[in-house]
């Protein structure tokens, strides 16, 4: 699907993944990692991939899953993605979080984790901008909690 710009089919698209951020149980995964999610090493990040438990574990897999579905469709032509990051950034700011230690996650788990994600933040110019910005912002955080 090569086009120019965006459509309305993106623009529906958009707000229909909107809609399903806003389901309950997913705004209350989203909400448990801004709040509670900020690794700073691998030891942070492995048990919550690997004790299902784990009280991260759900929200984790909860919102992983569910950006690297909404970045897919992008990285499979589905939608416009820079239409797509300028509206959906904040799987990228859980991308940041999780990227300094990807070759270890996936390693342990599986060599496909956040490919989607990470195509967003490599290949969309929109999605390059919001990524920089948030890794940025997660070693300012990383820097002062320590």
């Amino acid at each position: 699907m090569n086009k120019e710009h965006p459509d309305h089919h993106d623009a529906e698209l958009v707000l229909r993944l909107y809609e399903l951020r806003r389901e309950p149980v997913m705004r209350e995964s989203r909400e448990t990692l801004a709040k509670n999610f900020l690794p700073r090493s691998y030891d942070d990040i492995k048990p919550i991939l690997t004790n299902r438990e784990h009280p991260l574990n759900a929200a984790f897999r909860q919102t992983r899953t569910y950006w690297e579905m909404v970045y897919g469709m992008a990285r499979h032509g589905i939608v416009d993605a820079d239409f797509l990051a300028e509206m959906n950034g904040e799987g990228l700011l859980l991308f940041a979080k999780v990227q300094p230690f990807l070759e270890q996650i996936r390693r342990d788990t599986s060599p496909r984790e956040f490919r989607n994600a990470e195509w967003i933040a490599t290949e969309s110019d929109v999605g390059k901008q919001l990524f920089a910005s948030f890794q940025e912002r997660m070693a300012k955080a990383r820097s002062a909690k320590s």
